[in-house]
């Protein structure tokens, strides 16, 4: 990367950072991003951001499809450089028309997978136990599924953003969006039990964060994903598991039972009402499923 992109990146990090208040993780992936385009540039010769035009864009995007990126990824990546010109153009006035014209691909149409109530129901059953380990495992999956946070905003809970007495949580979304969200009794008992144990996990640690792993350190995204893989496989349920699916989860269960879609949009902390609405699919192909399997000439 030369003196001229290296600088211009510089200060676009810095004005993510600081005036968007991005999070870590979107900082990263803007940087990425950006990263591989300057070397698509150096490879087509080009030196200086200003000499990129319109081709330059669309050769650009035809290489990412050749390297067989997903439509998310490609979208992400058009986003990001775009933000990019848009800051260059208010700040250095360079034309930022190139990846304006670019139109994002059609987002491929994949419904977001869910457990059933009866397979979450066994999930817990069997991994209920008396060790502080699946005390915190059943707590874990008690909050995701109670609640529908992010991974990310679940492993960043503190204890002092947990209000048994009303029993809420506070949690801090994408862009640093607060949001407040209702837990039920069950959610409840489990985190109750489980900040008894909490000390004993923590070892000689001295952190606020509500989960820990066994070391007693702070519980990270990965070990999220690990502990729930692990429940998946002693509940001996030939599946996959991820931390979304209990999002997933938790927004159709509420649709099926009668909740609004403002109200989940809300609960979830989409910003579009779109975002939300794929899952009326979800709910009417889980009403299809079980159409299918259970009327006598379907």
């Amino acid at each position: 990367m030369n003196v001229q992109m290296e600088e211009a990146l510089e200060q676009f990090i810095r004005y993510v950072q600081l005036e968007k208040n991005f999070s870590l993780h979107t900082v990263r992936e803007y940087q990425s991003d950006l990263e591989n385009f300057f070397t698509f540039l150096q490879s087509e010769g080009i030196a200086d951001i200003a000499e990129v035009d319109y081709i330059h864009a669309r050769l650009y995007v035809t290489k990412l499809y050749d390297e067989q990126k997903a439509r998310t990824s490609i979208s992400r990546k058009i986003s990001s450089i775009r933000s990019f010109f848009r800051f260059l153009n208010r700040e250095q006035h360079i034309d930022d028309a190139p990846f304006r014209s670019l139109y994002h691909p059609k987002k491929e149409e994949r419904l977001p997978s869910f457990f059933y109530e009866e397979e979450l129901a066994q999930l817990f059953e069997k991994n209920q136990g008396d060790e502080p380990k699946q005390i915190r495992n059943i707590a874990l999956l008690e909050l995701l599924y109670a609640t529908g946070m992010r991974v990310s905003e679940c492993v960043g809970l503190e204890l002092s953003d947990v209000d048994f007495h009303y029993s809420i949580i506070r949690v801090m979304g994408k862009g640093r969006k607060e949001r407040i969200i209702p837990f039920g009794q069950f959610a409840h008992d489990a985190l109750t039990r489980y900040l008894y144990v909490r000390s004993t996990l923590m070892k000689t640690n001295e952190h606020q964060k509500v989960f820990v792993n066994l070391r007693g350190g702070e519980l990270t995204a990965r070990g999220v994903r690990y502990i729930l893989s692990e429940m998946i496989e002693h509940a001996s349920m030939h599946t996959k598991i991820y931390p979304h699916m209990l999002r997933h989860t938790f927004a159709t269960h509420l649709l099926n039972n009668g909740a609004d879609m403002r109200t989940v949009q809300e609960l979830l902390g989409h910003a579009n009402l779109s975002s939300t609405q794929i899952y009326t699919h979800v709910t009417k192909e889980a009403l299809r499923k079980t159409y299918m399997n259970s009327h006598p000439r379907a």
